[in-house]
């Protein structure tokens, strides 16, 4: 008997729908990093990029736990002296919500080349209205 490894020729590309409205972020990110990686999959290899792509609609409509929304700051430097700059949870959901759901995925996801090709496959959409209905991704209540 032959150990079946999947290869990336052999995955046929397929979408999934995923409604992030009351959500929990963390919980939400892990199924989300689980999909991409391909875990859900009877034929995972864990060195060929999933074949599943995430479509998440509502980030504006996400949940956190305790006092993370003003608490939980996210971090970045422009390269000059002086220029860290951040801002809170709170602040990212009114100016862009679609940023904090790709950072928890991204950081949830292995730290190699491959998380390149799967954030690549996840598009995020403010609210209920998305722009890849042609790819007919499938609803998935989590």
């Amino acid at each position: 008997m032959k150990t079946f490894m999947a290869k990336k020729e052999t995955q046929k590309m397929n979408w999934v729908l995923v409604d992030a409205k009351d959500k929990v972020l963390g919980r939400l990110a892990t199924q989300i990093a689980g999909i991409l990686r391909g875990k859900d999959q009877p034929d995972f290899t864990h060195h060929v990029e999933g074949s599943t792509g995430v479509v998440v609609i509502n980030a504006d409509l996400i949940k956190v736990t305790g006092n993370k929304a003003k608490g939980k700051r996210y971090y970045w430097h422009t390269g000059h002296p002086g220029g860290v700059n951040y801002r809170t949870f709170e602040e990212f959901i009114d100016t862009n919500p679609e940023l904090p759901i790709s950072l928890a995925v991204k950081g949830m996801l292995p730290k190699n080349r491959t998380r390149k090709f799967l954030m690549k496959k996840l598009r995020v959409f403010k609210g209920a209205e998305h722009d890849l209905q042609a790819q007919n991704p499938k609803a998935l209540d989590i």
